[in-house]
């Protein structure tokens, strides 16, 4: 528990996430997710041994979450591409016109 004479700060770790995670949606794809991950995880470390005196579990799960549903959709796309160059999606959709 804290006393009046210590102060609660912030994780950095929490708000670098949550940074992270949000750059990972504007255009810093699969990098911003992979290092929301490692710095969330690293946060909510530190908040857990930190007895009270770090908050910002909000953040670090903010930024966790929005780092791993990138990493998912960063795999989904880098799947599709890799299926459109490779020929097994792209055949089929060119044949779609002349399909009677």
């Amino acid at each position: 528990m804290t006393t009046p004479s210590q102060t609660i700060r912030t994780s950095s770790n929490a708000i670098i996430s949550l940074i992270c995670g949000i750059l990972a949606w504007l255009g810093v794809f699969g990098l911003g997710g992979v290092l929301a991950v490692i710095f969330g995880h690293a946060a909510k470390k530190e908040i857990r041994t930190a007895m009270g005196r770090v908050s910002g579990d909000g953040m670090a799960t903010a930024g966790l979450i929005l780092g791993y549903l990138n990493i998912a959709m960063a795999i989904v796309g880098a799947c599709l591409a890799i299926l459109v160059i490779t020929g097994a999606i792209a055949i089929p959709l060119f044949l779609i016109p002349f399909v009677e």
